[in-house]
């Protein structure tokens, strides 16, 4: 039971780290207005994030089973 809020965690800063190294100034944004503003100012960025995005629902659901 534990495991799953560690697991959100590591997701969530592993989205904010994609999203600094695309330009972002602020990585505490939510992830709906991070992937915006990325696809925007870098495409490798903007094609990072939504595979992170998948990899934390799929982390968070391998988790709760």
């Amino acid at each position: 039971m534990q495991y799953k809020p560690l697991k959100a965690a590591v997701a969530l800063t592993l989205a904010g780290t994609v999203a600094t190294a695309g330009g972002m100034a602020d990585p505490v944004m939510p992830i709906e207005i991070v992937e915006a503003d990325t696809e925007s100012r870098s495409s490798s960025a903007g094609l990072l994030l939504p595979l992170i995005i998948v990899a934390a629902l799929i982390a968070v659901a391998s988790g709760s089973g």
